[in-house]
């Protein structure tokens, strides 16, 4: 099954929570990936797949503040929530 832009926007979005919670902020280096362990649903994966997502929250992070200004205003609530730095 495909991903589709909102299920990666899920997934990522799934990502930066735990890692403000952890920190207290979501300046993540660009290199940095998280894991997420339960994302057959955010993903789009089919039943049955085993194993965590790797996610690339410092990438993901850095393309949408660059895009700021493009970016649904649901979504950037959705990132303001989190505590986003833009």
């Amino acid at each position: 099954m495909k991903q589709t832009r909102d299920t990666k926007w899920a997934a990522n979005l799934a990502a930066a929570g735990p890692f403000h919670a952890c920190g207290g902020h979501l300046r993540v280096a660009r290199k940095h990936a998280g894991r997420l362990e339960s994302a057959d649903a955010l993903s789009g994966r089919r039943a049955g797949t085993d194993g965590p997502v790797l996610v690339k929250l410092g990438t993901w992070l850095d393309s949408v503040r660059k895009r700021a200004a493009k970016l649904p205003e649901q979504r950037r609530v959705d990132l303001d929530q989190l505590g986003m730095r833009w």
